[in-house]
């Protein structure tokens, strides 16, 4: 298991690259990856809401691990293998530390109204199959599952040595910084692109996120500030980025990213629907902020 020295950085939360028939292109995928590697990547967060991943078959989701697997051993690769089945994130978990990922990580189980002890047993079970801690993929937003840390299931949870730490795509990052509090051995990555200094300034050891995918280099530029005590410089940074990322946001988060990719020269297909592509207005729209904004 790596320290977290070694895993704290900056991780793409990789996209879905797709051919021209809507299947999974690899390829297309690898080649991303490589870019990003170079940009300053420390890793990679593979199959998570960037990566469509309940918008693909348990087939698809497992080829997706497979072609970021090509860069085992060169980089950090975190496999998000979050299912509301805990049979089906197990058989996730499984298959990717058997590729040579590094950590697994996973959504709580959403949809049903779970009981503390079920997700936590759910996080018990992914630990146990994966052999290593989990990486709780906290993301309320779209889960509708919430982490109280007052719970004393959750407590223990935290405490128990089956849980790595905590990817936090949340806006509340003083539930991130209680969890930190509660056992402080665990990592947190920030996962909102946007909140990557406060994150930072909270104990955060790295943040994962959607854009990096598309402009990993500026957010190296803030992570790499930040660390260095330039507040002021990084908070500039931050704002440049958000204006960039509000704009995206606007007009469809996950299509925006991919039509940038393609306009960067990496083309990796259309989002599945219902996810619709952009309109001319709004990709001339996106076009214009990013242009304004973004840092090469």
């Amino acid at each position: 298991m790596k320290t977290k020295q070694e895993l704290a950085g900056i991780y793409v939360a990789s996209i879905t690259a797709y051919d021209q028939a809507g299947n999974v292109d690899a390829a297309a995928l690898q080649k991303l990856m490589h870019r990003n590697i170079n940009e300053g990547a420390a890793g990679f967060f593979v199959g998570g809401s960037s990566g469509e991943c309940f918008m693909l078959t348990e087939a698809e989701r497992v080829q997706v691990f497979e072609a970021a697997a090509a860069y085992a051993g060169k980089t950090n690769l975190i496999a998000h293998v979050g299912a509301i089945g805990t049979a089906e994130a197990v058989r996730y978990a499984k298959a990717a530390m058997g590729m040579g990922y590094d950590v697994v990580a996973a959504t709580a189980p959403f949809y049903y109204g779970f009981s503390p002890k079920e997700v936590c047993r759910y996080y018990y079970d992914i630990a146990e199959a994966s052999g290593s801690p989990v990486l709780i993929y906290n993301f309320p937003g779209n889960t509708h599952r919430e982490f109280d840390v007052a719970n004393p299931d959750y407590i223990q949870l935290f405490k128990s040595g089956a849980i790595l730490g905590v990817k936090q795509t949340n806006y509340n990052l003083f539930q991130m910084e209680r969890i930190l509090n509660l056992n402080p051995d665990l990592i947190a990555f920030d996962g909102y692109d946007e909140t990557m200094v406060a994150g930072q300034a909270l104990g955060s050891s790295g943040s994962i996120g959607s854009t990096f995918n598309m402009m990993l280099p500026h957010y190296k530029k803030i992570f790499d500030l930040f660390d260095a005590g330039k507040r002021e410089e990084a908070l500039a940074l931050q704002h440049k980025a958000n204006n960039c990322m509000e704009a995206m946001c606007r007009v469809g988060l996950i299509p925006a990213i991919k039509y940038e990719l393609a306009r960067q020269g990496y083309p990796v297909g259309e989002a599945r629907r219902p996810f619709s592509p952009l309109t001319d207005e709004q990709k001339a729209y996106v076009d214009g902020v990013l242009d304004e904004y973004l840092v090469k």
